[in-house]
Parts: structure tokens; sequence; C-alpha cells
């Protein structure tokens, strides 16, 4: 693990409002921001299964989709990126990605993730599997752990309390 830089802690702040805004469909309070090489806000996402009946629909995946599209938009205009390869940006989420999640961000070609609470029971960047340093993959990717944590838990521990109470 690396240690954060302090606009990561900023950059945390966009992810965990797309988070809340997830609370809306009642779907878990994860949110994920891609920030380009020039700190601008490539795409934004919050788990959208409940929203969307989308198994799939994991804060980082509709980020990373939405990063690419502007991408290839912009790409096609100016003749540079194919928007599929997010050389250079930098993933923010609110909890450790999962497999899946740690999947597309290898084949994204994402170099950097940062991300607030851990997920024991689930996590793919350090502490179930580590699949974002999987030295037989190829692409590598730089991970800085435990950014504004505390307020990344406590999010997701509140809306499991409040859906524990009410079944």
């Amino acid at each position: 693990m690396t240690s954060p830089e302090p606009r990561h802690a900023e950059w945390m702040g966009i992810a965990l409002t797309e988070a809340r805004r997830a609370l809306a469909t009642e779907d878990v309070p994860i949110g994920a921001v891609v920030i380009g090489p020039d700190g601008a806000v490539l795409g934004t996402g919050r788990n959208e299964r409940e929203a969307h009946g989308d198994p799939t629909a994991h804060a980082e995946m509709v980020a990373i989709r939405e990063a690419a599209a502007r991408l290839q938009v912009s790409g096609a205009q100016t003749g540079g990126s194919d928007g599929w390869r997010l050389a250079d940006c930098t993933l923010v989420v609110t909890l450790e990605p999962c497999a899946m999640c740690a999947g597309a961000i290898v084949l994204a070609r994402i170099p950097r993730v940062v991300f607030g609470a851990w997920d024991e029971k689930a996590g793919a960047a350090g502490s179930v599997f580590d699949i974002l340093r999987e030295r037989r993959l190829n692409h590598w990717v730089e991970v800085y752990a435990g950014v504004r944590e505390q307020e990344c838990a406590a999010l997701l521990r509140d809306f499991f309390a409040g859906h524990r109470q009410v079944s």
C-alpha cells in the first residue's frame, strides 16, 4: 500500500456524495469517481443494482463506463484516445473493489486506485484477494487504502443496521 495524498481525501468526497445518492434507490451506498490525468472528473458512479436490476451495476463499473465513453467521444473528436484505456487515471471508491470490479480496473489499465473502507468479505485489493497487484496479470495497480475510512465505513454500517431492523 502507498500513503495517500491530500487530493485523495478531496476526491473521496465526490465518491461519498455518489454513495449517498445510492440511498434513494435503496442500493448499498458505495460511490466511485474516475479522475483524469489533469485532475478533472471523467466519470462518477454509485451502486445501481437495485435501481436497474443489474448485478454488474457496481459503483466502479458505472464510473469506468462513463469515463471510457467520455474519453471515446473526446478521442474521436481529437484523433486521440480509444476510450477504453484509462491510463493515467485514478479510480476513487468508498469501498475496496470486489473481484469483478478489480478485474475491470486491470482491463481498463487504470494505474491508481484509492479506496476508503476495507471489505473483509469480498475485497480484491488486499483483504480477501489482491487482484490489483497480481503479478501474473498484464497490468498492476498502485493502491491507496483507508482514505476517509471511518466516514466510508460508517455510511455502510448505518445502511446495513437500518436494513437489519426492517427485516
